[in-house]
């Protein structure tokens, strides 16, 4: 029905999450509509995006330089740890604009079913980042299997350490995403957090 290049390029929206058909077709529609300039600044921020963002070598996050924005504040709380599983969980941690420590990312939770073991994901470098300033570890997993797991894991894992570990509360229901919650039950998760 469509030349076959606005249906590739229908057919690469629909690659994104949350994508149907229909608001593929809207999106390039649009981008039809767009100048020249408008669409090499898109392929622009796309390529520089790929090429230029990496992990932050301290903590996993989303990172330009060798550190991310929250690892090279130093007015941050760099004594409490909050453990996520990916930067998307970091974003929405941010936006409540509450926490003032930093982030740890473990890129991933264990699963056995998929075969994630601890080893696969970014769990080695937490343990190399506590110190003698290190006060506290909060676990912000999913609540999800995968995501209680990977807290029991961390909070037995941690246990020798002089440490306060914390699981932030459940204001969000069982099986549900940290990057798809509001701030205000964010908020709420991190003021009831408790020890583990």
């Amino acid at each position: 029905m469509y030349p076959k290049k606005f249906a590739a390029m229908v057919d690469q929206f629909q690659r994104l999450p949350g994508v149907g058909s229909k608001t593929a077709e809207r999106y390039a529609f649009e981008v039809l509509e767009w100048d020249k300039s408008d669409i090499e600044r898109m392929i622009t921020a796309l390529v520089d995006m790929k090429d230029q963002i990496h992990t932050c070598e301290v903590c996993g996050n989303l990172a330009e330089n060798n550190k991310c924005l929250v690892c090279e504040d130093l007015n941050r709380d760099h004594g409490i740890i909050c453990v996520v599983q990916t930067p998307r969980d970091v974003i929405a941690m941010e936006k409540t604009n509450e926490f003032k420590g930093v982030y740890h990312v473990l890129n991933g939770v264990i699963s056995t079913s998929k075969g994630i073991l601890p080893e696969d994901i970014n769990i080695p470098s937490l343990i190399e980042r506590i110190d003698q300033d290190t006060r506290e570890i909060i676990i912000a997993t999913n609540p999800t299997v995968e995501g209680e797991t990977t807290a029991l894991y961390l909070a037995k894992l941690l246990e020798k350490y002089p440490i306060t570990v914390t699981r932030i509360a459940h204001g969000l229901p069982m099986g549900g995403h940290l990057d798809y919650a509001d701030e205000l039950t964010l908020i709420k998760a991190l003021e009831g957090r408790k020890k583990m």
